[in-house]
């Protein structure tokens, strides 16, 4: 090794041996945040400097975990639900009365395609199923972003059976009336499982809004009655081979009178068999087989609906085990003028049926003056006579 002379005091060193210095100079550290040596940038405030902690950059570092700050905004093409608005809403399945209550509440941030104000309303849809069958809408709000309903759709006839395999969709809509458009410009949707509700009891929701999927109609079913030829609507699985409806009956044997009385209240869900989508269903009833009594009685006809309230009551006179070997045969059907009426569907109440209308026969002949209300659902084939 070279030394340096005397004059100088200070030993001089080679480049080999400076090379061979600190070949390992301990564990690695992490480097310091720029933001310690640089401070923040803020346009309306003082700048002030502030020089880095001595000790705290000789001090070893402790590494601690990522602190994530919320987005207050998030990116216009990130997620296109939330930019759509929400939607709150409450659902009560009522068990007692096999209905289901969806109370439209109110909207918040709605987007519509136009600048300004926009004419709303709630559809509501029970899938799968015909569309205009389970149809249902709120009144229309005028001239507000943020419209405010505050009304309960009701659906008649829902049984434990349909909430666990159906899905109610909601959709906002823009009232196309208004506007002179052939048809209502959806806002966006949302779909429920009903599976989640338990029975008698109301929950709430607040969900935000999806962009509405739309299918073309197949060829094939372009010929059906009751759906739509030229626009592309929403087309779901089993739509087609879906039940043709039901029936809500009463029954109740008069001790006073002498006889049964059969009580036509209402139908849901039926299928459409009119180019409009609609029908124009009425209940025919026989009592089979006939005892030379007037054993046929019709109701009245209600005008372009599926979800048909009648509320009409009619009697058969006779004594309890003579009906006990009868049967009682209802069907609906859809009137036409000039032509033949169209079938919907129908239901036999006698001792030979099974299920819910054996039980609903048995009980109303066992026991006098004893009302039951029962839903029935509709078979896709005439009731048969039996000899």
């Amino acid at each position: 090794m070279a030394c340096a002379g005397p004059a100088s005091g200070r030993q001089r060193v080679s480049m080999q041996e400076h090379m061979a210095i600190d070949v390992s100079p301990g564990p690695i550290r992490p480097i310091h945040l720029i933001s310690d040596y640089f401070p923040h940038f803020y346009p309306f405030l003082e700048p002030v400097l502030h020089a880095p902690d001595r000790q705290a950059m000789l001090a070893p570092a402790i590494p601690s975990a990522p602190q994530l700050q919320p987005n207050p905004e998030p990116e216009g093409d990130s997620d296109d639900s939330t930019a759509l608005g929400t939607l709150e809403f409450t659902l009560l399945f009522d068990e007692d009365n096999s209905a289901l209550h969806c109370t439209a509440h109110r909207a918040k941030g709605l987007k519509p395609p136009a600048a300004g104000s926009v004419d709303t309303y709630v559809k509501a849809n029970l899938l799968p199923g015909a569309s205009k069958a389970s149809q249902l809408r709120t009144r229309t709000v005028r001239g507000t972003r943020e419209p405010v309903w505050e009304e309960t759709l009701t659906y008649h006839g829902f049984t434990c059976q349909d909430a666990g395999r159906k899905t109610l969709r909601l959709c906002v809509c823009e009232d196309s009336r208004l506007r002179r458009r052939r048809r209502a410009t959806p806002l966006g949707e949302l779909r429920v499982p009903l599976r989640k509700l338990v029975p008698n009891r109301a929950r709430s929701f607040d969900i935000c809004l999806e962009k509405r999927k739309l299918t073309k109609r197949p060829k094939s079913l372009d010929t059906a009655r009751g759906m739509s030829l030229y626009e592309e609507e929403e087309m779901e699985a089993e739509v087609f081979g879906e039940e043709r409806g039901r029936i809500l009956l009463s029954l109740c044997y008069s001790s006073e009178r002498g006889g049964l009385l059969v009580g036509v209240l209402r139908c849901a869900h039926l299928a459409p068999m009119d180019a409009n989508g609609y029908s124009d269903p009425f209940v025919r009833l026989f009592l089979h087989p006939s005892s030379g009594k007037k054993s046929k009685y019709k109701t009245s006809v209600r005008r372009k609906t599926l979800n048909p309230e009648f509320n009409e009551e009619f009697f058969y006179a006779g004594h309890r085990e003579e009906l006990a070997q009868k049967a009682l045969l209802v069907s609906v059907w859809d009137y036409d003028l000039g032509t033949a009426d169209d079938f919907i569907g129908g239901v036999q109440l006698s001792g030979r049926a099974s299920g819910e209308r054996l039980r609903h026969w048995r009980e109303c002949l066992g026991h006098c003056d004893h009302r039951l209300e029962l839903w029935h659902l509709l078979d896709s084939v005439p009731p048969q006579l039996d000899d």
